[in-house]
């Protein structure tokens, strides 16, 4: 099957057997290997896009329902000149990563969450990350980023 979508405000085409995954046709065919794999199961997030602006998983999505979609991957929030969006900057100063395997899904999910609700409270993103799993940083600096790029700080209680 032949498709063709907006990867990142640029046009793509390709051709999909029916049973490729979004996930796979981005990585495999487009070689955007920031959106990761994790679970194949959507329970991980480390997947996560986001289609016609809205968040999805890509491991339950097959690329040919994103045929006319417009898509955007972790490789489309940095500026074209490289610089990072705010949310990246954040991660980047509150160190709200380690391993860097769940980060693309969780500034997907955290830009997601910052359109919908630009100064949102620390229990609404820690209830919007829900589906994001995170091994190694036990959410607390994750937080503290998306926090951080709402431009508001977290309370002294909850940084402790």
């Amino acid at each position: 099957m032949k498709l063709t979508m907006k990867v990142n405000g640029r046009e793509v085409t390709g051709e999909v057997e029916g049973r490729t995954l979004l996930v796979d046709f981005l990585r495999s065919d487009l070689r955007l290997t920031g959106t990761h794999v994790g679970c194949d199961t959507s329970q991980c997030g480390a997947c996560t896009v986001h289609v016609n602006g809205e968040l999805v998983k890509s491991c339950t999505m097959f690329a040919a329902e994103a045929d006319g979609a417009e898509i955007a991957t972790i490789e489309g929030a940095a500026a074209e000149d490289g610089t990072l969006s705010a949310i990246q900057q954040a991660f980047q100063d509150h160190h709200g990563l380690q391993c860097g395997y769940c980060t693309p899904g969780m500034v997907m999910t955290a830009a997601s969450l910052l359109k919908e609700n630009p100064k949102p409270t620390e229990h609404e993103v820690r209830q919007y990350l829900e589906g994001n799993i995170c091994r190694c940083t036990g959410y607390h600096n994750i937080v503290k980023a998306i926090m951080a790029a709402s431009g508001q700080e977290m309370p002294a209680m909850a940084a402790e």
